[in-house]
């Protein structure tokens, strides 16, 4: 195996000093390419940390003439000309936006660095119009179409997903800044905006209807991540490597790596990409890990499942229309488009008949780690003492200790808010329920259908079967009343396991939370 590989670019983002500092480069450029080569205004929205600003950054460097870099690439045999074009680029992912103002400072900087360049004029008195000024001076000072890149678009708009007077305000700003895309057409040779989420109805982009959507397009559904093609080429040597350090065979770090960090599908009918980020860290360290995770989870997410009152067991069977996904709206009560566009629910399927597709968890990683980042805003817990509470409660559940992991799980549910509304207290401890039992990683069954009636809740272990049955604000003993009515046992008692029949009541005021739970060994 050659020992001499490459560096991993982890957290280089330029392009320029990635290929002249001698990291690897997973090479893209015969897409770039054909992405240039057949339109000239684009759209992208990617998960987080999935290699947009690389891809900016590679398209910075090309269209300013910086033939050396290119050199072993495929778009050195593909480029003749390699012409020098005006390049604005604006990056938007390095402010916080939850200040009035932050936003227009932003691009009041941008603006004054492209004038001192390209000269300014007084009576340009807002954005939109100081933006069309640099674009037109810019062509006329060099002959030379303009190239727009905008990275990270969308930030100022989720990070203030909560509040409508911001949204509004940032909503009619960069509607007139990038309406200068459309009013400038005759100067400007290519342009791509890159996001994570795709605001539609919010009418960012509703004066700019001559933008290409790539997000589901398949022709460019890995031009950006990792594909199986790439990973067992490319970064064969790499995987080698850290099968030889695990002390695994080859072809069980391809399955790890598979079942971890694979499974993004961001259309129908392509392969799944693998996240970038996850990917090259391990390759880096020899070493699996959540490192997308560590990255930090927006926070906007959890607000919006919590706003919404939304049930989270529905999270890996939920079913949308392809309109639904292709953009967000501000005002929607659904939290569903900016979690997939977020890259935490990917397509699993499509529903050809009723042009419905199916979504879950795209892989191992963001499973595990999406629940376990929810689960302190949900429960009593602390981010710091969480993955404790949830080990020492497998162990509990794996060991047969009911009342022990019992009152762990009263514990977990002490601080649940309060509310009038019987329906969001239940849907509130069904969730708590849901992240508890999918994060033991054990089989579990939520409403789980039987002949005779729906039992809410079932785990099963090597040795044990549990069944549990919830009411609220009635009694324990009436939910074991109905485990045994319902025979919901049956369908264990082959198995030849200890099974405990649990029958818990919940009650909303205080103390919050179990009120009693009543246990029966068959």
């Amino acid at each position: 195996m050659n020992e001499q590989l490459k560096n991993m670019p982890i957290g280089i983002q330029d392009f320029e000093s990635l290929r002249n500092d001698g990291y690897f480069y997973l090479d893209k450029t015969a897409l770039m390419y054909r992405l240039l080569s057949t339109g000239r205004y684009y759209f992208l929205s990617r998960p987080r940390r999935f290699g947009k600003s690389l891809l900016i950054s590679t398209l910075e460097a090309f269209f300013l003439g910086k033939k050396e870099l290119f050199k072993g690439l495929a778009v050195e045999r593909l480029e003749k000309e390699w012409a020098v074009h005006p390049v604005l680029h604006l990056d938007l992912n390095t402010a916080k936006y939850a200040e009035k103002g932050t936003l227009d400072k932003m691009l009041n900087n941008a603006l004054v660095n492209w004038e001192k360049v390209y000269g300014a004029q007084a009576s340009e008195a807002d954005f939109g119009m100081r933006f069309e000024g640099v674009i037109r001076r810019a062509y006329e000072k060099t002959g030379h179409r303009v190239v727009i890149l905008v990275d990270e678009y969308d930030k100022p708009m989720l990070e203030t997903i909560n509040n409508q007077e911001l949204q509004d305000d940032y909503r009619g700003t960069l509607k007139a800044f990038y309406g200068a895309l459309k009013s400038m057409d005759g100067c400007i040779k290519f342009a791509l905006l890159t996001g994570v989420t795709k605001f539609g109805k919010v009418s960012v982009f509703s004066d700019l209807n001559n933008l290409e959507d790539l997000s589901m397009n398949k022709n460019y559904y890995n031009i950006c991540g990792i594909d199986n093609e790439e990973l067992s080429t490319d970064l064969h040597p790499y995987v080698e490597r850290l099968a030889n350090a695990k002390k695994i065979s080859v072809d069980d770090a391809y399955a790890q790596l598979k079942q971890r960090y694979d499974g993004y599908h961001f259309t129908i009918g392509t392969d799944g990409m693998y996240n970038p980020y996850s990917v090259l860290n391990t390759l880096k360290n020899n070493e699996f890990g959540s490192y997308w995770f560590e990255t930090g989870t927006p926070s906007y997410l959890v607000e919006l499942l919590k706003r919404h009152n939304y049930e989270l067991q529905q999270l890996e069977h939920t079913e949308v229309m392809g309109d639904v996904l292709n953009s967000i709206d501000s005002s929607s009560t659904d939290p569903i488009p900016v979690i997939f566009q977020s890259g935490y629910l990917t397509i699993k399927g499509f529903d050809e008949e009723f042009k419905l597709y199916k979504l879950g968890f795209p892989n191992e990683e963001v499973r595990e780690g999406f629940l376990r980042y929810l689960l302190p805003f949900y429960t009593a817990l602390n981010r710091n003492t969480s993955d404790f509470h949830i080990m020492n409660f497998v162990r509990e559940v794996r060991s047969g200790n009911v009342d022990a992991f019992m009152q762990r799980l009263k514990s977990f549910m002490a601080d649940v808010p309060y509310s009038h509304t019987a329906k969001i207290v239940e849907a509130n401890y069904q969730n708590i329920l849901y992240l508890l039992c999918n994060l033991c990683g054990l089989y579990t069954k939520t409403e789980y259908t039987t002949a005779d009636g729906r039992v809410d809740m079932t785990i099963e272990t090597a040795d044990y079967v549990y069944i549990f049955e919830f009411k609220y604000n009635k009694s324990a003993t009436a939910a074991m009343q109905q485990i045994k009515d319902n025979n919901y046992a049956e369908p264990f008692h082959a198995s030849g396991k200890k099974i405990f029949l649990i029958g818990v009541n919940f009650q909303n005021k205080k103390p919050r939370g179990i009120e009693r739970y009543v246990v029966e060994e068959i």
